[in-house]
């Protein structure tokens, strides 16, 4: 089971779906389960979009999580139980790249500069290392393709090492 936290716009979803697919595992957006099946508390007016119900989320993907075999894409991370995950990969990307990515989602004012500011200070990341233990938190480096293609070689290593010291 993997974890993909990280703000949005660093390449989460890329490679969240891309890694599913070439390790044969399933994947699941949080937020896109949310939407799917209502999984909201309220509206946030400040930043136009709806209040996760998180309690609601863990109860949805319970039994999907015990199975084991799932990579996760969700921006924050606080709120899983620590033994959902083996791993947790935090995508991290430069500025320069994370301004434009979410300047062409539509992202302005307040939505913008919080979520650059959350990538300036490490906000997600240190969510990570608070949440989980320290030795299953692993930051990557998300800006170009041959990142991505990096990664993937990387993590789809750690899967196989993975499988043969608990098979």
């Amino acid at each position: 089971r993997f974890w993909s936290p990280g703000t949005p716009g660093v390449g989460k979803t890329t490679l969240g779906k891309e890694l599913a697919s070439r390790a044969g595992l399933s994947y699941v957006n949080v937020g896109d389960l949310a939407k799917e099946g209502e999984l909201y508390e309220g509206f946030d007016e400040e930043y136009a979009c709806p209040i996760l119900d998180e309690d609601r989320v863990i109860d949805e993907l319970e039994e999907k999580m015990s199975e084991g075999g799932v990579v996760v894409d969700y921006h924050g991370c606080d709120f899983f139980p620590e033994r959902w995950f083996h791993i947790v990969f935090v995508l991290r990307t430069d500025n320069s790249f994370l301004y434009d990515r979410l300047e062409s989602r539509g992202y302005t004012g307040k939505k913008l500069q919080d979520n650059i500011q959350c990538e300036i200070f490490q906000t997600l990341y240190e969510e990570a290392m608070l949440s989980y233990k320290k030795e299953i938190v692993h930051q990557l480096p998300s800006n170009t393709p041959e990142d991505l293609e990096r990664n993937l070689d990387q993590i789809m290593q750690w899967i196989e090492q993975w499988m043969k010291d608990n098979n």
